[in-house]
């Protein structure tokens, strides 16, 4: 009973990682860049952003608890990462 517990909780949390991870990646493209980059190049934007909004948000001892913290700290993490690589493209 537990394990089926246990695999349905992983299960859905890989799902809310992949839908934040697109959704932030989205929002992080229309503050930036006006507009989106497709679902698959938002969703690894979104999920970069998530790792490097997690480590910023540690910085200063912020951590989020609930779906809508997590997609916070992705979309700031995104833009962060957007910015930065903006600083290197060619124009």
């Amino acid at each position: 009973m537990f394990t089926n517990f246990l695999n349905y909780y992983v299960m859905w949390s890989w799902i809310l990682f992949i839908v934040i991870g697109a959704v932030a990646g989205w929002l992080a493209g229309l503050i930036m860049k006006g507009r989106g980059f497709g679902l698959l190049i938002n969703l690894l934007v979104g999920i970069v952003g998530g790792i490097i909004g997690g480590w910023i948000f540690g910085l200063f001892g912020l951590h989020t608890t609930s779906i809508v913290g997590s997609l916070i700290c992705a979309v700031v993490g995104a833009i962060v990462l957007l910015f930065i690589v903006s600083l290197f493209k060619k124009k």
